[in-house]
């Protein structure tokens, strides 16, 4: 028999498996081959850790490619191909970067890294001596009666501040539990920046950020580049451990927990340090131009087919790194994201293959710099293949720990979405539980691409498994998930395993096709439910 005849066949068996057809053996056998295969590949020393701009980056791009011309997509980048270009610099600060506070007559000084990490917005070197005022969280929410900055001009000088806001029981407030973007990094940066700050220091502590200090401990990132148009950038968009800010807001008798106890208090007022900071920023800038990978199917129907949902999952990981002993320098991200690509091309595989074919189109995006902060995606939502406007859905993967066959599910923001209904058919029809997502605090919802889609109006959201696992108890569940965030994210142990159990993959699948098929034949565009953040720019893209 032909192989290409054997591929097909394998194929429809793997369509089988995802729609509900009683799957064999052999289907269900062979789409997790699959699916390993496209984590391992992607994983893979010779990938480099698939970083911005080098060559883990031209190999990456080439297999997703590849697996989308296999699976009958149809280019949807630049003149015809599969590649999106997205104009980005690489900034690296130089390793004799200074960080220094003065009071008085005493300096002190942080150890660049072990002390003190980031980078210039500005996109070059800076140097810049201001005083240095510690903003709580550094928010400004009218809504919920919050403003940190109130009566404080910061133009021209070093804000300081914590990841994270204020905490909330209260649904009114902050989003109760659930963290708002208020509390991300990037926010932080982003209003201090329109308030004209020189330069803003987030003080990490892991309970804040829900990470290790090791994470934001980086000297180099991509940035999109910078045009005229873009406004005031910060001089240093920096990170202190808790050691680093605990010497800083000595300077006050405070400690770390006490600065936050105060942040965290209602009608906190900004506290001038009484110091200035001097910092010494020599940076490079190298440009690049990275890809996103887009493909389309297109629909059935002549009206709704220039409407369409949108599958992704970002390819790019931290590519090489410092050596360390006992380590890899490479960031090998089989995780983080090679697991998310894997079910990306599968489903853009078996999409492609329905007969009939959904009435709406559906797009498979693979973006670059998700982890610079979302930046292939924020680049697809300003040039997207089909308007924000006539977007249905997106399904983001990002991540996907491989620990069995999930009977939950975290969808969160979903219930934000009048598309809710779909997701609650879906998990009935497929037996999985929806449930409520523990690591809200944490902002998930705002960490990765989807988040970029949102922003534009797009219901949009990630698909992960829940704490309900087959054959394993939640308590197991939470301790590998915490276990991956203290030893494995963003380190080189995120390596491909061969005893990995990938069989929890084909059921989240499952639940994503019914959702986004459901969406594509659907009669109308489903919106944001009304009071929610991301409602306005729905309607200004058209959808009402």
């Amino acid at each position: 028999m032909r192989e290409d005849t054997v591929n097909m066949m394998r194929i429809v068996s793997c369509v089988a498996v995802l729609s509900g057809i009683a799957p064999t053996s052999l289907s269900q056998e062979v789409l997790l081959d699959r699916l390993r295969g496209h984590v391992k590949h992607l994983a893979s020393a010779p990938l480099e850790g698939r970083g911005v701009g080098t060559r883990g980056e031209d190999l990456a791009i080439e297999y997703i490619s590849g697996e989308f011309t296999k699976a009958g997509l149809k280019p949807a980048g630049d003149r015809g191909t599969f590649y999106q270009a997205v104009p980005l610099v690489m900034v690296t600060t130089g390793p004799t970067a200074t960080l220094s506070f003065t009071k008085g007559d005493k300096s002190t000084s942080f150890k660049i890294e072990d002390e003190f990490a980031g980078v210039s917005k500005s996109q070059q070197s800076e140097d810049f001596d201001a005083e240095a005022i510690f903003l709580g969280h550094g928010i400004t929410a009218p809504e919920f009666g919050w403003d940190d900055y109130q009566g404080v001009d910061v133009k021209g000088k070093v804000v300081v501040v914590f990841t994270n806001e204020p905490p909330s029981d209260d649904p009114k407030f902050f989003g109760g539990t659930a963290l708002t973007y208020y509390g991300r990094w990037t926010y932080k940066y982003e209003e201090a920046a329109r308030r004209g700050a020189k330069a803003v220091l987030i003080i990490h502590t892991d309970v804040t950020a829900g990470y290790p200090y090791g994470v934001v401990k980086k000297l180099k990132g991509a940035q999109l580049r910078r045009n005229a148009n873009d406004g005031h950038a910060l001089a240093f968009a920096g990170w202190l451990p808790k050691n680093a800010g605990n010497k800083l807001l000595a300077s006050v008798g405070l400690t770390v927990e006490e600065a936050l106890a105060k942040a965290d208090t209602k009608g906190f007022k900004a506290i001038p340090l009484g110091v200035r900071i001097k910092g010494h920023i020599p940076t490079t800038v190298q440009k690049i131009v990275s890809r996103n990978v887009v493909g389309v199917v297109e629909g059935s129907d002549p009206a709704l087919k220039s409407e369409a949902v949108i599958f992704t999952a970002h390819w790019d990981h931290l590519g090489l790194g410092k050596p360390t002993p006992g380590l890899s320098n490479i960031h090998y991200g089989a995780l983080d994201n090679a697991s998310g690509c894997a079910i990306l091309l599968e489903m853009a595989n078996i999409w492609a293959k329905q007969n009939p074919r959904p009435k709406r189109s559906a797009v498979f995006l693979s973006t670059t710099a998700e982890e610079s902060g979302l930046l292939g995606a924020v680049f697809y939502a300003a040039n997207p293949a089909f308007p924000l406007g006539k977007t249905a859905l997106n399904l983001n993967f990002d991540t996907i720990l491989p620990l069995g066959i999930p009977e939950s599910v975290i969808v969160s923001g979903a219930e934000r979405t009048t598309a809710y209904g779909l997701l609650e058919a879906s998990a009935r029809k497929h037996k999985l539980d929806i449930e409520p997502d523990k690591m809200a605090h944490l902002g998930y919802y705002y960490r990765s691409d989807h988040f970029a889609l949102a922003r534009g109006g797009v219901p949009a959201f990630s698909i992960f498994p829940g704490e309900k696992i087959k054959g394993k108890s939640a308590e197991v569940v939470q301790k590998l998930h915490y276990e991956f965030i203290a030893k494995t994210y963003h380190t080189p142990n995120d390596q491909y395993r061969d005893d990995w159990d990938f069989t929890g993959y084909p059921v989240l699948m499952r639940f994503a096709f019914d959702i986004a098929r459901d969406a594509a034949n659907a009669k109308g565009l489903p919106t944001w439910r009304a009071g929610d953040e991301f409602l306005k720019a729905r309607q200004m893209s058209g959808v009402k």
